[in-house]
């Protein structure tokens, strides 16, 4: 992960406990932040499900309820296991120190690292139980369910490996590949796209069939997800505010296609993508309560990299990639003005954060090309909270835009 530097693996000789740095306290949650942050996400996902669920098919309202109920249970399963795992991760010396705090008492103090692990352990429990009361053994749907919880589970392993043996960036770029396969082996919908209506005439088709490329696409979505939320990063909460607010988003799309819909098969699309998005949500707002400011674990590349599967998954098989594209907007315009540093063209440090300045608690932006930095050279030095604060209001008001491009280019643009 971008915000902290690792130390692990060694046990400590006895010199190495004289000038040990303190040691961490158990992690502390903070629930009224959690709970604040969660309601303003899922207030409109809620509302909007309360008003139409009487009008919606009995059995896939109750799908969608039980799925939200087992999403409540995995919030409060997280919040049980972090101190757990915290205790084990800080044995086996995964721990890290909060550069953005560096000279301030709290820079010193050990932080365990990639407890994301818990998040994904509990999502893919969640999601396998829920089986029980939504699929059954010759439903249609259980290999594609499946084949999208082999990939996630995937990720999860390759996030704790990149954790572990800190694996170069140009490899992590083809993780996201590896672990889609499964995915788009068992992936048994359309290979269509339809074309723009500005296009038609141009090109004198309706809709066009892409075959194996579509496929192609569909990988190369997962990647860009995985990675995106991974270079996103650097502050406490950012990684999982931004996938909270991302997979509201995913929540409200879906909910509006549901009940716009009369289609069976479509309305299951959209419903499925809800299946495994709202576990996501339980389970992340339970690690943000402790990864909220000031963070007390570090999440890891193996929270970033399993959330970003799971919502390109998500997006896959609710066949609406454009509109999770749209979704990723901030981290689109972080990646790309990110690139002349990720590919070298420029020098890119291992920690492209901003400077601290311990006296004023201030975070101030360096040169080096990120959202994070850019927001500081823009709107001005600030604490690490507000920076966060800052950040996932823009991330919310880019999922708003979202939604009026999609109002405004109804029946326009498909």
């Amino acid at each position: 992960m971008a915000d902290v530097r690792r130390r692990r693996g060694f046990p400590a000789s006895a010199n190495d406990k004289e000038l040990a740095a303190p040691a961490a306290s158990p992690p502390t949650p903070r629930y009224t932040a959690t709970l604040i942050f969660g309601s303003l996400c899922l207030a409109a996902y809620i509302a909007l499900f309360a008003r139409h669920a009487r009008d919606l098919d009995a059995e896939l309202c109750r799908s969608i309820a039980i799925s939200f109920c087992m999403s409540v249970g995995a919030f409060f399963a997280v919040i049980r296991l972090v101190p757990v795992v915290a205790r084990y991760v800080l044995k086996r010396n995964m721990f890290g120190y909060d550069i953005n705090k560096k000279g301030s008492p709290a820079g010193s103090i050990q932080v365990p690292e990639s407890l994301g692990i818990v998040t994904g352990f509990v999502f893919v429990v969640v999601t396998i139980l829920f089986q029980i009361f939504c699929f059954s053994p010759d439903s249609a749907w259980l290999l594609e369910y499946n084949a999208a919880l082999t990939s996630i589970l995937f990720m999860i392993l390759l996030g704790f490996v990149d954790d572990v043996l800190d694996i170069p960036w140009r490899v992590k770029l083809l993780l996201p590949s590896f672990a889609a396969l499964p995915l788009l082996m068992a992936y048994a919908g359309h290979t269509t796209i339809v074309i723009p209506k500005p296009l038609r005439a141009y090109l004198e088709v309706e809709v066009l069939d892409l075959g194996v490329l579509y496929k192609v696409y569909m990988g190369l979505l997962a990647v860009f997800c995985t990675n995106a939320v991974n270079i996103l990063a650097g502050v406490n909460g950012l990684e999982v505010g931004q996938t909270l607010v991302i997979s509201s988003a995913i929540l409200i799309h879906n909910m509006m296609q549901i009940v716009s819909s009369s289609d069976a098969d479509y309305q299951q699309a959209h419903a499925f993508s809800i299946y495994l998005t709202q576990p996501l949500v339980g389970a992340s707002l339970g690690l943000l309560c402790y990864n909220w400011y000031p963070s007390s674990v570090f999440v890891g590349d193996t929270y970033t990299y399993f959330a970003g599967m799971t919502m390109a998954v998500a997006g896959i098989l609710g066949h609406f990639s454009e509109t999770l594209l749209l979704f990723f907007l901030p981290q689109i315009i972080n990646f790309v003005y990110s690139i002349p540093q990720l590919f070298k063209w420029v020098p890119c440090p291992r920690h492209r954060l901003p400077s601290f300045e311990p006296k004023t608690g201030l975070l101030t932006g360096s040169k080096d090309m990120n959202l994070v930095n850019l927001f500081l050279r823009w709107f001005g030095r600030c604490t690490e909270r507000q920076l966060c604060i800052r950040l996932l209001i823009f991330q919310g008001l880019c999922s708003g835009f979202c939604f009026l491009l999609r109002f405004l280019m109804a029946g326009w643009y498909k």
